[in-house]
């Protein structure tokens, strides 16, 4: 795991833009890989980790709290979440960045509400439009943050996107920018929506550029996952 160099490439697209390198928070995506990497990751000072499934985060949280000493982890959800592990996922994650509806802000709020929890949010918006990745569409993000604003056990941080798979640059950026811009647009003093959650091992530099507040690394750190 060559850290140093991610974290400089990083403090260069933020220098860039002129931003705070300290400003940029990676999560660690370990889906698919063992309890290992997360180790490792915690080791390395990154205290934040990401995973795809509900499932497979409960198993490593479980393996991680029954023998694990020292720092302690703030799990995300970076995947699609269905309504119906709704309950399964409230109160396990620090963060879900994968809120995409009004239906599954509900069951959001009724499983935190269950739990006795306030589960923090992010809204997902399929800015690219790609029919086969989920993600509100820019015109209905919006309804999606109010809805889930009013709701007393969740708490929207702010919003998440992806580009699409090998993008060029030029999309990279009209992607994240244009996620920014709709934060921009949505936010509010009682709502900054100061997260934003946008780039991965492929693109992170130009996420950082317009504004990402977390990036999503997997690849860049731990190589490619057993398939």
């Amino acid at each position: 795991m060559d850290l140093a160099a991610v974290r400089g490439r990083i403090a260069a697209a933020a220098a860039r833009s002129g931003r705070r390198a300290d400003a940029v928070t990676i999560v660690a995506v370990t889906k698919g890989h063992p309890l290992e990497r997360v180790r490792e990751a915690v080791a390395a000072g990154l205290g934040d980790v990401g995973e795809n499934r509900v499932q497979e985060a409960a198993a490593k949280q479980a393996a991680w709290g029954a023998g694990a000493a020292g720092a302690p982890v703030r799990w995300h959800l970076i995947g699609h979440l269905q309504r119906n592990k709704a309950r399964l996922a409230a109160g396990r994650f620090a963060l879900i960045h994968s809120l995409d509806s009004a239906r599954l802000a509900d069951a959001l709020e009724a499983a935190a509400a269950a739990a006795g929890v306030v589960q923090e949010v992010l809204v997902e918006v399929n800015v690219a439009r790609e029919p086969q990745k989920t993600g509100a569409p820019p015109e209905e993000a919006p309804a999606v943050v109010a809805h889930a604003a009013l709701l007393p056990h969740l708490r929207v941080r702010g919003l998440m996107t992806m580009a699409p798979y090998d993008a060029p640059l030029d999309v990279q950026h009209r992607v994240f920018g244009g996620l920014r811009e709709l934060r921009d647009s949505l936010a509010t003093s009682s709502m900054e929506l100061a997260v934003l959650s946008m780039g991965m091992s492929g693109d992170f530099e130009a996420a950082v550029e317009e504004g990402a507040t977390l990036v999503r690394l997997g690849t860049i750190l731990f190589g490619e996952r057993a398939s």
